[in-house]
């Protein structure tokens, strides 16, 4: 009688441990488990650590809840300004609700990655080509606003998007080149014309002090004949002033008295 009660302990106790092994499940800290009972959700969703289901009814969904990296292929369209581009982009976005992210959609990561290249080919044609080059952020905000409104309703939040790369034709390229190249020019010809106009004006105002003191023209004269005679030259030629022979024309207009 003791040793059948013994062979009946330890066929429990066997069962027993058999149950719990196949019942225990661990949930790790960056996931939690969504429980189907017989094909319905059943209970809240399970917290990370350890945890029990019924074997054979019970089914364990594990969703991770990092925030996932999604990199969205490049896409192909026309601008607002009639240019053909290539676009492409990564989307950052996590899971916020378990349960909805199993129910509500089949894949979550698929339905976010199309939408995202659907929404990505939108905002290249109403976008203008300078827009796309210079003014990613507000491109990047207005791609974010339109992949998270249908992404709520599955459970999953949108947490940043950011356009990578805009590929432009050879031709296109040439030819932004080209404008550069004149734009670049037109603003070195501005500088020279605004510089000769500064050193005009500076000419003028020291020709008018001149004017007043023709002794700082011969000494301007002799500055001059000095910094070319620095250069070891063997032929120097020497202007003659002109207020010199006005000196001299007023003297024979004027002799002296003897």
């Amino acid at each position: 009688m003791l040793q059948e009660l013994l062979t009946a302990a330890a066929a429990v106790g066997s069962a027993g441990v058999v149950y719990v092994a196949s019942a225990a499940r661990v949930v790790k800290q960056y996931e939690r488990g969504v429980v189907f009972r017989l094909g319905r959700l059943a209970g809240e969703v399970r917290p990370p650590g350890f945890t029990m289901v019924v074997p054979v009814v019970d089914r364990l969904h594990k969703v991770n809840m990092q925030i996932v990296t999604l990199p969205v292929p490049a896409q192909e369209g026309i601008t607002r300004d009639n240019v053909t581009v290539r676009v492409d982009a990564v989307v950052y976005f996590k899971v916020i609700d378990a349960a909805n992210a199993l129910v509500r959609v089949e894949d979550y990561r698929f339905a976010v990655s199309q939408m995202a290249q659907t929404s990505l080919r939108s905002i290249i044609g109403k976008s203008d080509l300078d827009d796309l080059l210079s003014d990613r952020e507000k491109l990047n905000q207005g791609l974010e606003l339109m992949i998270d409104s249908p992404a709520v309703g599955w459970g999953v939040q949108i947490d940043r998007v950011e356009i990578k790369d805009v590929s432009l034709p050879d031709t296109m390229k040439r030819s932004m080149a080209r404008q550069a190249e004149a734009d670049r020019e037109r603003r070195a010809r501005v500088i020279n014309a605004d510089a000769e106009l500064q050193a005009s004006k500076v000419l003028a105002e020291a020709a008018r002090e001149m004017s007043e003191t023709p002794a700082a023209l011969q000494l301007r004269l002799l500055q001059t004949v000095v910094a070319v005679a620095a250069e070891k030259n063997s032929t120097l030629v020497l202007p003659f002033p002109v207020e010199l022979l006005r000196f001299l024309e007023k003297a024979q207009e004027h002799p002296v008295e003897q």
